[in-house]
């Protein structure tokens, strides 16, 4: 049986939380509940890293602005996690080529973060925090329960995943507008504290000339 569909939902759920994929993979091969999981995820210190990192984008996921952040240094970690489990997973089932598993796992991961990233983008431009924490949790646990579901059934799994890539790139299409203003907003600051850094560098450099 082809391992692509599990291939996929894990590159899905990479875009989102490539530790949490690592981490819930690396469990139920331990614990044996799916053949499909490759020995490199069980690993003991596989397992712990990807523990206190998702605890790390727990926390840091919530936190308006500091989300954005986040996301932005992880553009290039979960296409590249997607990839790299999409591979292994390829690796150990041989049902699939390596690279095509890479590029299925990491081409998924990259559009669902993409998806994530702006839906942040929009959602910090409101001053409120709760949408931030609702939205993670949301998140995460859509994550947990799609990998989970994948484990026992690939293909359904696959599809759900599908649809919610799908709708979440047509939403994203509707939040343009409020991603622009977070964009003009984060430069304004970012101009406002370099004038402030150039005022307070000018007063600082000793008594005026007469």
């Amino acid at each position: 049986m082809s391992v692509l569909p599990l291939v996929f939902t894990s590159g899905w759920a990479s875009g989102i939380n490539a530790y949490a994929v690592v981490l819930l993979l690396g469990l139920f091969g331990a614990a044996g509940v799916s053949d499909d999981v490759p020995e490199t995820l069980q690993r003991p210190e596989v397992l712990v890293t990807a523990g206190v990192l998702f605890l790390c984008e727990a926390v840091a996921d919530k936190i308006p602005y500091v989300d954005s952040v986040w996301d932005s240094v992880h553009t290039v970690v979960r296409p590249v996690a997607g990839a790299w489990v999409g591979a292994l997973l390829a690796g150990h089932s041989g049902s699939v080529n390596d690279v095509v598993a890479g590029l299925v796992g990491g081409s998924t991961a990259l559009a669902s973060h993409t998806v994530k990233a702006g839906t942040r983008m929009a959602v910090n431009t409101s001053p409120e925090p709760f949408s931030n924490i609702v939205l993670s949790l949301a998140e995460d646990l859509g994550v947990g329960g799609i990998v989970t579901f994948a484990m026992f059934h690939p293909g359904a799994a696959a599809v759900v995943a599908g649809v919610l890539l799908v709708s979440g790139l047509v939403v994203l299409v509707f939040l343009v507008s409020r991603i622009r203003r977070f964009l003009r907003r984060r430069a304004q600051r970012r101009e406002e504290r370099r004038l402030a850094d150039r005022s307070s560098g000018g007063s600082s450099g000793g008594p005026p000339v007469r």
